[in-house]
């Protein structure tokens, strides 16, 4: 009857799910569309009442139960490697439901992180060495409209949805590093589909091996050059803002050498964030774009304004006006470039951990910012007719500047004395904004700040894996970090738009590897030489060892460590192992189930116990 819950089973069914893999079968988007159907149905059948989701994440649930997860396994049939993204598909819906049904809110709530809670719990019991494949395969489902989604794998799929549970994992933290290290590197195909193998079955492990031009796409190399360039682009940014002072002559008809190289790395910049953008909406989907994403753009657009101006003030020979617009201009982007500073040192727990509060603060504030907005456009109103009242009314600026001067605890209370009505008024919008909105935002930001520092641990994994992903997620078999892109935009895209310059592939990719070996010697070098002679599994790991230690913890659970023995001459016939280490443990406490569920198996155990002395009675009679 439930044959598919015993262990035998379930490993018949794990054993041809790998003989049949998913990758090679390659299900359809219909397919994977009546698996989910079916995963949302069992799920409505496990949860038909609301249950609270912290008892349902629990590692000892009475919700979640290995028999639940068998049955999810089982009910997947031949296509268990796509069942986590299935499960995190289903999740997607679900939190769908919840969000445009608020009377069951709470239902579906509980049911999206059940979901969540099985893929990780069904991906914990996959094979190691089919780990990456079920956590990086691609798949598409059939959407509501009938149309195919956008390609898509379980770990990308968790990281749009911010799957703290699922992200949070071992398993996919294990796939995450893979990523930024580069021992997972991507393979694009004709059809722009990503397929990731390892790169150790790409190339021989020796120095000739790894001095590749792809390794610059690995994550942790993009990030300490992308760190090394903005360093660099803000001691440029601080010399540029200085020219005003250095060269006094108003009347300048040229680009300072600081201006020069601002604004072609700036071009960069622009270019790569662009490209960027670009790809990320053809290939991947809008909600790959995050906080940082917009402050980028702000600041590309900043700076290509100050250009713009700065260009105009040279060919209106030296207009001092134009010149002094576009220096004021560049002074507003010095917030943005060095909020961006934030970014450079993020994989830093702590700083990544209040990266995550600030961005999370921001898109609190919304609701503040919404009433703020509907409050001032009726304040303004009300203070610009009192004031028009008597036939003589100042600007509508003029009472914007007053509102905002009020807002910052800077009210200019003697402007209204002469009017009574307007200064009640005032002192309406005064009292409004210090007393109620001020603290309904400061509720926000409390709120959001203890959303994330009681979830830190997982709250700043799923941010590593969301960053380590989106380097690498829109598509490009050659990196060019900024600011050499411009020499790629130059000097090598030509052969690949242009149709009478076209390359074929093959020498495309040989032009690609020349200029990118020539330039990035130096860097591919230094990167070949630490893959080849400190890496990890290496013999002489030791330097490595010696930078990031070595895991206390890593050998504890071996028979020398279970029953060690003593060699010790000054302790001769003493033992530490008196009692075996399988003895002791007998007495500890069954911690994977619930107390229930240690209960109901009690309760079950005695009932056998019954029954066979009622059977030994009867015969007995």
């Amino acid at each position: 009857m439930a044959g598919f819950l015993s262990p035998s089973a379930a490993q018949d069914a794990e054993d041809r799910a790998s003989l049949i893999s998913v990758k090679s079968v390659a299900p359809s988007p219909d397919t994977l569309t009546k698996l989910i159907k079916r995963l949302r149905a069992l799920t409505l059948t496990l949860l038909p009442v609301e249950v609270d989701p912290d008892s349902i994440n629990e590692p000892t649930s009475r919700v979640i139960t290995p028999q639940v997860i068998a049955a999810f396994r089982a009910a997947a049939g031949d296509f268990v490697e796509a069942l986590p993204y299935c499960l995190l598909r289903a999740r997607a819906e679900f939190m769908w439901d919840a969000n445009h049904n608020p009377a069951d809110y709470g239902e579906n709530r509980g049911r999206a992180v059940a979901c969540e809670v099985l893929a990780r719990r069904i991906v914990h019991l996959a094979e190691p060495d089919r780990l990456a494949t079920i956590m990086s395969t691609r798949y598409r489902h059939r959407q509501v409209d009938g149309d195919a989604s956008e390609m898509g794998s379980a770990l990308e799929v968790a990281i749009d949805q911010h799957c703290t549970i699922f992200l949070s994992s071992s398993e996919a933290q294990e796939v995450v590093q893979q990523l930024w290290s580069g021992e997972l590197i991507q393979v694009n195909n004709e059809a722009h589909d990503i397929e990731y193998v390892r790169y150790d079955d790409t190339r021989e492990h020796s120095f000739w091996g790894h001095l590749d031009v792809s390794r610059l796409s690995v994550p942790r190399y993009q990030n300490i050059f992308r760190i090394i360039v903005w360093l660099i682009f803000l001691g440029v940014f601080s010399q540029a803002v200085r020219e005003p002072l250095d060269k006094l002559d108003a009347n300048l008809r040229s680009f300072d050498q600081w201006e020069v190289v601002l604004y072609i790395m700036s071009l960069a910049f622009i270019f790569e964030d662009l490209y960027k953008f670009f790809k990320l909406l053809r290939f991947v989907t809008w909600r790959a774009f995050s906080f940082w994403n917009v402050i980028a753009l702000i600041t590309d657009s900043i700076l290509l304004a100050a250009f713009i101006l700065r260009v105009l003030g040279i060919r209106a020979h030296g207009d001092p006006v134009l010149r002094l617009q576009s220096f004021q201009v560049l002074s507003y982007a010095a917030p943005f470039i060095w909020m961006k500073i934030v970014t450079v040192f993020d994989g830093y727990k702590y700083i990544g951990t209040m990266q995550i509060c600030v961005a999370r603060m921001l898109k609190e504030s919304g609701i503040f910012f919404a009433l703020l907005s509907v409050l001032a456009l009726g304040f303004t109103q009300g203070l610009y007719a009192l004031d028009a009242a008597d036939g003589n009314a100042e600007s509508p600026s003029a009472v914007v500047h007053i509102l905002v001067q009020a807002l910052l605890q800077a009210p200019d209370y003697g402007r209204f004395e002469p009017n009574s009505p307007t200064l009640v008024l005032y002192y309406f919008w005064s009292a409004v904004t210090a007393i109620v909105l001020l603290n309904v935002l400061i509720s926000l930001f409390s709120s959001a700040y203890s959303e994330v520092v009681d979830d830190a641990e997982a709250q700043y994994l799923a941010f590593f894996a969301s960053k380590t992903v989106g380097m690498i997620r829109a598509p490009d078999s050659y990196v060019y970090p900024a600011p050499f892109n411009l020499i790629e935009l130059v000097f090598v895209a030509p052969f690949e738009v242009i149709p009478g310059l076209r390359l074929s592939q093959k020498h495309y990719a040989k032009l690609n590897r020349f200029v990118m070996g020539t330039i990035f010697f130096i860097p591919l070098t230094i990167i070949a030489l630490f893959e080849s002679r400190f890496a990890r599994n290496k013999p002489n790991a030791w330097l490595n060892n010696w930078f990031r230690g070595d895991d206390e913890g890593a050998d504890f659970d071996t028979p020398a460590s279970r029953n060690p023995t003593v060699d010790d001459p000054n302790c001769d016939g003493l033992q530490i192992s008196k009692i075996p280490f399988e003895e002791i443990v007998k007495v500890f406490p069954n911690t994977q189930l619930s107390s229930e569920a240690v209960i109901l198996k009690e309760i079950d155990a005695l009932k056998k116990q019954l029954e066979a002395l009622t059977k030994a009675l009867e015969a007995r009679a």
